[in-house]
């Protein structure tokens, strides 16, 4: 399933790049090369929450382009309802990922989504995700360069 999985968001990052014309270099990653690939915190595009692991698998989220990121989530984890200026596209690789939308992180309102499951983040269109009781990986490609903008500057986990 997992290989299914990591097919599909590589099928997405492809149509993507081809659909801008972009002349990026060829990729082939298995689960270990991706594992073995360098991790950082909050990156372009990402929550900004102290804890999730960001893996750049292709493109660059700064830049105009296509792009794909991983997001490694703790379990217990909770994101704020915000926004990308971007459309993009995810696939939960591992774990219970627990998606919404609207402009409050309401619980009642995510569904779980289980590895294989696949939702959008329509540009401006506010979002929230959170874990439970395990942690886990999701895969989004988009469109950069992107950025985060929380609904409640309150809750932005990187201002001052």
């Amino acid at each position: 399933m997992q290989s299914t999985t990591v097919s599909i968001i590589l099928a997405l990052a492809s149509a993507t790049a081809a659909l801008a014309g972009s002349q990026e270099e060829r990729r082939r990653l298995t689960p270990s090369d991706i594992a073995a690939m360098a991790k950082s915190g909050a990156g372009a595009g990402t929550s900004g929450v102290s804890g999730i692991q960001t893996t750049v698998l292709s493109g660059d989220p700064t830049a105009a382009g296509p792009y794909t990121i991983a997001l490694r989530v703790p379990a217990h984890m909770k994101i704020a309802a915000h926004t990308h200026r971007d459309d993009r596209a995810a696939v939960v690789i591992s774990g219970v990922w627990f998606f919404g939308y609207g402009s409050s992180a309401d619980e009642t309102e995510v569904k779980a989504l289980e590895p294989g499951s696949f939702y959008t983040e329509p540009a401006d269109a506010p979002h929230f995700a959170m874990t439970r009781d395990e942690p886990a990986v999701v895969y989004i490609t988009g469109f950069g360069p992107t950025d985060t903008h929380y609904i409640d500057a309150a809750a932005d986990p990187r201002r001052p």
